[in-house]
Formats: structure tokens, sequence, C-alpha cells
């Protein structure tokens, strides 16, 4: 299980997450979803350690998460990457490896098979020697996707993983997710798709700064909690949700 506790985040004296507290249970697909601003990759970037931590504990497994970051795949918004780095897809893969081999050592011949299987997993394969900036944006989506596949993680957080994505990448990053779900795997996807995304998730967060919801969709979209989270003019997606 992982556990947040209390978490609070302050950027130059504002706060940009307050109070949150929920738990994660293996075997969970669980989707973070709000308006802009309202805090989501911030949340998570707070449980990884990326940015300080005004007040909280991120605990797995019983111990303190910062001690256990081998257990994590992040893969953070497509706008945080640097397309244009000389890098081939082969090798942005097999950086998901580092956690086990560390930055000075050769990767074994059980790594390279590996990585090789989560490339193949994710329909990447044949475009291992391109470099990531010639790829569409799904195809790079697939490459940081079969990086996570490749560390082997217990823990994954994706923030806005299908933004600029086409339908074949979609779908195949659904299959790779019911996967690792039934792994035993805990997922946290941030979206800000409202659709048929949330379908697809065991629980959702909803959040504007603080928790407003923690539950099922149903739970979830209630006009109360809509309102409360982004005004008056989402009122109607709860009503499409149950109709």
């Amino acid at each position: 299980m992982l556990e947040v506790q209390h978490l609070a985040v302050n950027y130059q004296g504002i706060s940009a997450v307050e109070d949150v507290s929920f738990c994660l249970e293996p075997g969970q697909i669980v989707g973070v979803i709000g308006p802009n601003g309202a805090g989501k990759s911030t949340l998570v970037k707070g449980i990884l350690g990326l940015v300080p931590t005004a007040s909280g504990k991120v605990r797995y497994r019983a111990r303190s998460l910062k001690q256990q970051l081998h257990s994590v795949a992040y893969v953070p918004q497509r706008s945080a990457i640097d397309w244009d780095y000389p890098i081939t897809v082969e090798r942005v893969v097999l950086m998901g490896r580092t956690v086990h081999t560390g930055w000075l050592r050769e990767h074994s011949r059980q790594a390279k098979e590996v990585v090789a299987a989560a490339m193949e997993r994710v329909g990447i394969y044949d475009l291992r020697r391109r470099v990531i900036g010639e790829l569409s944006g799904g195809q790079q989506q697939r490459v940081f996707l079969a990086r996570t596949l490749a560390q082997e993680a217990e823990l994954f957080f994706f923030d806005e993983p299908f933004v600029g994505v086409d339908k074949k990448t979609e779908s195949i990053m659904f299959e790779v997710f019911e996967e690792l779900k039934d792994q035993g795997k805990i997922l946290l996807l941030i979206t800000h798709d409202l659709g048929g995304t949330l379908t697809q998730c065991d629980r959702l967060l909803l959040l504007n700064r603080k928790i407003i919801a923690n539950g099922s969709l149903r739970e979830v979209f209630t006009a109360e909690n809509i309102q409360r989270t982004y005004g008056d003019g989402l009122l109607l997606l709860s009503k499409q949700f149950f109709a």
C-alpha cells in the first residue's frame, strides 16, 4: 500500500497542495483529475520528492518512499521532455534498467532482453535505432511506456499520458495498464480527459489543491463535487455519465 499523509507543497509562499491524504492499494488504476492549476502535477512531484514539501509523509509498505525510489517508474508531461536530445529509442528504454545496474556498469544480457521485450510489447522494436525526435507523439509516448516496463517497478506515475497520442497508442497503453494492474502494481494517472479515460480507472481523486472527493466514478462525479472543483460550467458532465 502507498500511503500519502497530510502532504502539503508551497511555491514562494503560495499553497499549491494542501493537507492531502489518501492510500493506494495494489492492483489499482487511480486517476487524478481537476482543473488547470489544481496541483495535480505538483502532488505527484511532492510524492516522489521532486519538489520540497511543507509537510506530510509518503510511505510504501510501511517505509518511507524516498528509500524505495527504485520501485517507482515516472513519466512526466511531454512538455517536460527534451525531444531534441539526440538519443535513440533503445537507449531511452535502457535507462529503465539503470536503477538495477547503476550508471557506470554495462547492461547485462538479461537487461537487454528485458528491454527488447518491453519495446516489442508496445510495438516500437523496429524503431529501436531511431532518434526519439524523429518519432510521432504516440510513438514517443510508447518509448517512455517501454522504459517503465523495462524498469520492472511496483509503482507507476503517469502525468497526462494521453496528450498528443493516436488511437493505436491509447489502446496499447490501456492494455498495458490493465496488465500491470493484474500483476498487482499501483498506477496513478493524471488526466484532463473527462471522457472515456475515467471509466478505465478503478478510483478517482478529484483535486483542487486539496482532495475534494476520493472514490468510484459515481461517487466522485456528483453535482456538488463538480461545482466545488470546476464551478458551474461542468455540471452537465456529471449528468452525462449517469443518464
